[in-house]
């Protein structure tokens, strides 16, 4: 990754699931990483739901897909902050 995302952090605002909260201070480019790494679980996830009829498997789809949705929100206000 740039050296423009070494250079700003997550902002720690973003909820999901009215639990949890990003935490602040995280490198762009390791919150990225991680950001990928959920979407292929969230896909693989999505998958066995769709192919075996898998409850489970979406139900933890969706929570993970609330997860990566409050960190893409926080990636970004970190990067409009400058920071």
């Amino acid at each position: 990754m740039s050296n423009h995302l070494k250079s700003h952090t997550t902002a720690g605002v973003e909820t999901f699931l009215e639990l949890f909260r990003i935490e602040p201070g995280i490198p762009l480019d390791h919150a990225f990483d991680e950001l990928s790494v959920l979407l292929g679980c969230i896909r693989h996830l999505s998958e066995e739901a769709e192919m075996e009829g898998n409850k489970v498997a979406g139900s933890a789809a969706r929570i993970l897909s609330a997860m990566a949705k409050a960190l893409i929100n926080d990636m970004e206000m970190g990067l409009n902050r400058g920071g």
